[in-house]
């Protein structure tokens, strides 16, 4: 399975596990898309860590070489499963703590926007980069919509526009990340701060306040079945 969930005590450490890079293929999606839905209809009273296997890559986002050898059929399905996933994601009432152990990059990258809270390695090698300009994949909806919330109009603009990849000390200096963690000390990081957000009594609700707009309008475009960008995908 792409996808394994370790329970860790009263939380859930959710991994994506498609080596070498954790690249996001169809039936990844769908498997993420499945996990997010069950954690939103019963969430983990310790809340969710998401992570990647090894320590490569968290996630360098789409297959391309997947997607390159897919049919209309198959790309549309990507498409839109992509919004459905990240919808899935963002309606999780309890906490999502990303631990970001390596390469972020397209996908890999909104995912870890998605999450309320973002640990990355601490690491010279990683590389984080909204690259679809230059991969040849556009933006899905949901993650157009996500990217836009989250990042500062000025980065949206240049790492969008020019697939700019740069490391985790500039995801820290921008605030894109929450902290710098070594490799060794993440996910256990990870899983110490998740268990405390989510003892929190008011969290669900505060998260719906501050978060809830966001999750609503990926929702709405998940909902529609579509994307008003297709045919660039086709």
């Amino acid at each position: 399975m792409p996808v394994n969930t370790t329970p860790r005590g009263s939380s859930l450490l959710l991994t994506i596990d498609r080596p070498p890079v954790n690249a996001l293929d169809l039936e990844t999606i769908e498997a993420l898309r499945t996990t997010f839905v069950s954690m939103a209809a019963d969430p983990p009273a310790g809340g969710v860590v998401l992570t990647g296997a090894g320590e490569r890559a968290f996630s360098a986002g789409v297959d391309t070489t997947a997607f390159a050898g897919y049919d209309a059929a198959h790309r549309r399905a990507l498409v839109v499963a992509i919004t459905d996933m990240t919808a899935a994601l963002l309606s999780i009432a309890c906490p999502v703590v990303a631990a970001v152990n390596g390469h972020a990059l397209g996908g890999g990258f909104v995912l870890m926007l998605a999450c309320d809270l973002r640990l990355a390695v601490q690491s010279q090698a990683a590389r984080f980069g909204l690259t679809e300009a230059q991969a040849g994949v556009p933006f899905p909806a949901g993650p157009a919509e996500i990217i836009r919330s989250e990042l500062p109009a000025n980065l949206l603009r240049r790492w969008t526009l020019s697939s700019e990849v740069v490391g985790a000390a500039a995801l820290a200096e921008h605030n894109v990340i929450d902290a710098l963690h070594p490799i060794h000390a993440l996910v256990e990081v990870a899983l110490q701060r998740v268990a405390a957000l989510a003892a929190q009594p008011a969290f669900a609700t505060v998260k719906r306040q501050v978060r809830g707009p966001l999750a609503g309008r990926v929702a709405a475009l998940a909902a529609q079945g579509d994307d008003p960008f297709l045919a660039s995908f086709l």
